[in-house]
């Protein structure tokens, strides 16, 4: 085997990319252009909710927006992606709950879309023991989003299942950040993060909802998440 089929085998990163003349060949030219399509779409797709709603059945959801009212002022303002209306915020019904998941189309509803039912299902199935609150959808969401709503449903921890920014090997890459007390103004650093779970060579369902249920009932433990709690979980074996 040939030293670049080694090295492809090992990335989906474009390396040693073969040409015509002092141009890449064709086939690579269009395999790009069809990447950045996908990323393209994915970032200006909105969330199905229907679709999501029959997805996550019999789960039903509380669905918000946040201060972006489309998706072209979402992208120009980040700021209002964070930030959640005091009409939405009545949406949302306060109670003792130890966690608080949200489904959050952020940069890619795509990612959303394919990989946060079945990801939503395993870790629940993980953390029955503990009081999980209303389940919420929100559109036009950034990270941040999550702090406001978890404080708004009085969750003591705060799960946002997001679609990750994408890139030109995968467009439907979902992350998972994990605040414990969230309120408006929490930093990056005090969140852990779960990224890459997509089906191309990414974080699998059932290893992402093992690190998630690890985290989560630490961070109910330590009272604490961020730079203060770094994962500590025995290593899986493939199975």
């Amino acid at each position: 085997m040939a030293g670049w089929d080694r090295l492809r085998m090992a990335t989906r990163a474009r390396i040693g990319l073969g040409r015509a003349g002092d141009a890449l060949a064709l086939r690579d030219v269009l395999a790009f252009q069809m990447a950045h399509a996908a990323a393209r779409d994915a970032v200006h797709a909105a969330l199905e909710l229907e679709a999501l709603a029959a997805d996550l059945a019999p789960l039903a959801f509380l669905a918000v927006h946040s201060a972006a009212p489309d998706r072209a002022t979402y992208l120009r303002r980040p700021d209002l992606g964070r930030r959640l209306p005091p009409e939405e915020a009545a949406k949302l019904p306060a109670g003792e709950h130890d966690i608080a998941f949200i489904l959050a189309d952020g940069l890619s509803a795509t990612a959303v879309q394919r990989h946060a039912p079945a990801l939503l299902r395993a870790a629940l199935a993980r953390l029955r023991p503990y009081r999980v609150a209303p389940l919420v959808v929100a559109r036009q969401a950034r990270v941040a989003l999550g702090d406001a709503i978890g404080a708004a449903l009085g969750a003591r921890l705060c799960v946002m299942l997001i679609g990750e920014r994408p890139g030109l090997s995968v467009a439907d890459s979902l992350g998972v950040y994990v605040t414990y007390a969230p309120r408006p103004g929490r930093a990056d650093a005090e969140r852990n993060c779960i990224s890459n779970i997509h089906g191309q060579g990414g974080l699998g369902y059932e290893v992402a909802a093992d690190k998630l249920a690890w985290l989560a009932r630490e961070a109910l433990t330590r009272q604490l998440t961020g730079v203060g709690l770094k994962e500590e979980m025995t290593p899986l074996l493939p199975g």
